[in-house]
């Protein structure tokens, strides 16, 4: 037996309001720009915290979104929850995105167009 552990290079959450999810496992209803919000995610997960990260929209099954916003995720834990492991922790939005434009945001974790720290 084994501890599981995912990395993740993105937060990919449901859409607002999903049934049967926790606010904090969903998108906010509306995103906002310098705004911190609460994230909740079954599993051990680990997350960058040194410099923005794409935010999803999960439909389950690793189907997953464009990025809709770049974020900064704050900080994180992990935590016993109704007895499975599960991780909690904020992000703020950095900036969020028109989803009609195409312009790519990312290549794999990295953000297109932005040098470094600038932006955080």
């Amino acid at each position: 037996m084994g501890i599981s552990v995912e990395f993740n290079p993105d937060l990919a959450l449901r859409v607002f309001g999903t049934r049967g999810r926790m606010d904090n496992e969903c998108l906010p209803e509306k995103l906002e720009k310098g705004r911190s919000y609460e994230f909740m995610k079954s599993g051990q997960r680990n997350y960058w915290l040194e410099g923005e990260v794409p935010l999803l929209e999960t439909k389950g099954r690793q189907r997953l979104s464009r990025p809709l916003a770049s974020i900064v995720i704050c900080e994180y834990t992990h935590q016993l929850f109704k007895g499975k492991p599960t991780t909690f922790g904020f992000y703020e939005v950095v900036e969020v995105f028109d989803p009609k434009d195409p312009t790519i945001q990312f290549e794999s974790y990295a953000r297109v167009g932005v040098d470094g720290d600038e932006r955080r």
